[in-house]
C-alpha cells in the first residue's frame, strides 16, 4: 500500500509540472538553472535570479531527470540546435568584459567589440556597420550606474533585429 501512494504521489507531481510546463505561455529568458520541468514550472515565480528560485527550478530537473531529457528531445524549453547556447556565449563574454566593452563601443571599434559581434552571429563585412551603431547608440546601451552586461546585450539584440541590415545578417533574431 505505501509503495502505491508513493508511486501515485510521484506521479501526480510530475503530472502536474508536465501541466504547468505545457500551459506555460513564454519561456523563462533568465539565466539559471538551464532548462527543463524545473525552468518551466518556477518561471513565473519573482525574483528569479534569486537563490532559492534556482534552486527549487534545479531540484525539480534532479528529481525528475527533466533537464537531461528535454535537451534531448528539445522539449520543455529545451534546444539542441546551439541557439540558446550561441546567444548565452555573448551574455558570458558581455559579463566577463564589459568595461572593456562599453570603452570599445564609446570608440566604435575595438578587439572585444570585434569578439562581441562575431559571437552575435555579425558577418565580418558587416560589423563596421555594427560598430557604427554601437557608437551611434552608446549612451543608450551602457547608462552609468543603469547598465549591466545581460541589459546591454538585450539592448544590442533590439537594435540589430531593428537595424536595416545587421537585421538580415545576425544569428539572434
Amino acid at each position: 500500500m505505501m509503495k502505491r501512494v508513493l508511486v501515485l504521489s510521484v506521479a501526480v507531481v510530475f503530472g502536474l509540472q508536465v501541466g504547468i510546463a505545457l500551459a506555460a505561455p513564454t519561456g523563462n529568458p533568465d539565466t539559471g538553472p538551464g532548462c527543463g520541468l524545473g525552468k518551466l514550472a518556477w518561471q513565473n515565480y519573482p525574483h528569479q535570479k534569486t537563490i532559492g528560485v534556482q534552486v527549487l527550478e534545479a531540484t525539480t530537473n534532479g528529481t525528475f531527470g527533466s533537464g537531461t531529457f528535454g535537451i534531448s528531445s528539445g522539449t520543455s524549453g529545451c534546444t539542441n540546435d546551439g541557439q540558446v547556447w550561441a546567444s548565452e556565449k555573448a551574455n558570458v563574454f558581455a559579463a566577463i568584459n564589459f568595461q572593456n566593452l562599453a570603452q570599445d563601443m564609446a570608440q566604435g571599434h575595438g578587439e572585444h567589440l570585434t569578439s562581441l559581434a562575431t559571437l552575435m552571429g555579425i558577418p565580418g563585412d558587416q560589423q563596421p556597420a555594427f560598430f557604427a551603431m554601437t557608437q551611434e547608440r552608446y549612451a543608450s546601451f551602457v547608462k552609468a550606474g543603469e547598465s549591466s552586461p545581460g541589459a546591454m546585450i538585450k539592448a544590442l539584440n533590439d537594435a540589430v533585429a531593428t537595424h536595416p541590415t545587421l537585421a538580415k545578417v545576425s544569428l539572434h533574431k
